[in-house]
């Protein structure tokens, strides 16, 4: 059986057990705030971020990782692994996918960079699934057809903390900026086939969980889930609060509540709350 290496990059949500993981290795996007740079997850906290942007001049960016750091890990990985498995954010978001492919084409082992079309935690619940499958037993590309097919059935849909903070780090266009903060609109935002869109509008924050519950109960009543995800931006309470509402009507699911880190929380702001399901997972 071959001998996997897992890369992601730290838009993934990794608790203590797989930071630990030794076989899984996560390499750092950059935060730029006012010409510095800041190495996500090393020396910036989610926490000290969202005190940060309140006093910024100029928006914050982030930064893909680069090449150079891609073909330095897997240059070190060559010694010990037969092959790496690279599940990364969306593409349609990030050139981290592109990154990788490059580096993979310096080094002298085979490297499998997957557009996981998402981030947070699904991104990593499909790490956590091609282990499984690897620990099945499964060949490669077994692992690899498994885990795109299984990436395609997610539905993840956000209400995002600051539509400004979208806005200005252009991941949202302007009309739809103009549209929600001249009229007081809650908008739900789907990332659908790995891009950020307008699902639907509410008039409050209220109106809009409801229409995301709507959209999880038919889901639900399509096939039957197992698991579910609420994601947050630095407020772990409300989503325990949500959690536990969620928990009243959907006896036999298992929610979990997961951070989205300080990549994400630079375009989406600290109340951002999400909600995030992979039909496709057994």
């Amino acid at each position: 059986m071959a001998k996997i290496a897992w890369v992601t990059d730290s838009t993934a949500f990794l608790n203590n057990e797989l930071r630990n993981h030794p076989h899984l290795y996560q390499i750092p996007m950059t935060i730029i705030m006012d010409d510095k740079e800041f190495t996500d997850g090393v020396d910036l906290t989610p926490e000290e971020l969202y005190a940060s942007l309140k006093t910024l001049d100029t928006p914050p960016k982030t930064s893909q990782p680069s090449i150079g750091a891609f073909r330095d890990l897997y240059e070190n990985l060559q010694k010990d692994y037969d092959c790496i498995i690279a599940v990364l954010v969306s593409a349609k978001l990030s050139g981290t996918v592109s990154s990788s492919e490059q580096a993979a084409q310096l080094v002298d082992i085979p490297v499998h960079s997957i557009d996981s079309k998402i981030l947070s935690y699904p991104l990593t619940r499909l790490i956590l699934k091609g282990m499984e499958l690897a620990e099945a037993g499964l060949d490669i590309k077994d692992i690899i057809r498994r885990l795109e097919a299984l990436r395609d059935t997610g539905e993840t849909y956000v209400l995002i903390g600051s539509l400004e903070q979208l806005h200005r780090s252009g991941r949202m266009f302007g009309v739809q900026f103009f549209l929600g903060s001249m009229l007081n609109v809650k908008p739900i935002i789907s990332v659908h086939d790995g891009e950020l869109s307008v699902k639907e509008k509410a008039r409050s924050e209220r109106k809009a969980k409801d229409k995301i519950v709507k959209l999880l109960r038919d889901a639900h009543e399509r096939k039957p889930l197992k698991e579910v995800f609420i994601l947050y931006g630095l407020h772990p309470e409300e989503a325990e609060t949500w959690k536990k509402e969620l928990q009243g009507e959907f006896t036999g699911v298992e929610f979990g509540c997961y951070s989205l880190g300080a990549t994400i929380g630079v375009h989406a702001g600290e109340n951002t709350l999400g909600i995030s399901w992979l039909n496709g997972l057994e």
